[in-house]
């Protein structure tokens, strides 16, 4: 089912896949991507989880409200898209901007949340300084200018090798990104800051990185590990878009974890 939610000026574009007595599991993309970044996840989780989907604003056919964002627009999003869809609580994995969303409403709304994954995030992504040229990179001269920088940046060198079609698909969807909407929610990465507050995230919580991730290091990885008190870690061999580069895997990590909490809930 895919559709569109309509608040104010924001009109979210999501897909939900229903299961009738089974979980919601939310999927929330990375900055520069949309919702079929997630397309090697589908067919596997859909069979464990109601799969809900959706564009960050600013992102895919999601529209582009004036910015800048915070990251709190962005988790109020998730969670008016999640009573528009009468979702009480749900699973919630993000990637990258995704993770931060999570820990956001992790954060702030826990009792609508039954678990996280936290996908190549951080309990805080970059610099100031690295945002903003980000920003005004964008801004001035078009999305076209970062993606052979972001594509070394999501993926390793083999794998670039190895599939660059399946890269050259992600690379379309960076170049289709409105650039004042990814701008936008730069400003919001740009500003968010879990480091103090990770203490207060009570879900059980997977923390997923790739060894060859140079945006969010495992270090990033272990200070979450260790923030998070109900938290476990794994390594996957990718970069920064391991759902996408370690798919089999990192689907496997995710099945295996869902199934887990549910069995204790």
């Amino acid at each position: 089912m895919r559709g569109y939610f309509q608040r104010n000026v924001l009109k979210t574009h999501y897909e939900f896949l229903p299961a009738p007595g089974k979980p919601v599991l939310v999927l929330s993309n990375s900055l520069g991507t949309d919702l079929s970044m997630w397309s090697s996840q589908m067919s596997v989780l859909s069979e464990q989880a109601a799969v809900l989907r959706y564009d960050t604003r600013g992102h895919g056919a999601s529209l582009c409200p004036t910015g800048p964002y915070s990251i709190k627009d962005l988790g109020h999003d998730l969670l008016g898209l999640m009573d528009y869809l009468e979702i009480e609580d749900a699973h919630i994995c993000g990637l990258s901007m995704g993770g931060l969303i999570a820990q956001w409403v992790a954060i702030h709304a826990r009792d609508r949340v039954r678990s996280l994954v936290l996908a190549n995030t951080a309990a805080k992504i970059g610099t100031a300084d690295g945002w903003n040229e980000r920003i005004r990179t964008v801004l001035q001269s078009g999305m076209e200018m970062i993606v052979p920088g972001a594509l070394q940046r999501w993926y390793t060198p083999q794998f670039l090798a190895r599939d660059r079609s399946v890269a050259d698909r992600t690379a379309s969807m960076l170049r289709s990104t409105n650039p004042a909407g990814y701008a936008a929610c730069c400003e919001a990465l740009k500003d968010a800051d879990f480091r103090s507050e990770l203490h207060s995230i009570s879900a059980p919580t997977l923390v997923l990185y790739g060894v060859h991730d140079t945006v969010t290091t495992a270090s990033d990885a272990a200070f979450l590990n260790h923030g998070i008190l109900k938290s476990e870690c794994v390594a996957l061999d990718a970069a920064h878009l391991s759902a996408i580069e370690a798919a089999r895997v990192f689907t496997e990590a995710v099945s295996r974890f869902l199934t887990r909490c549910e069995v204790s809930a």
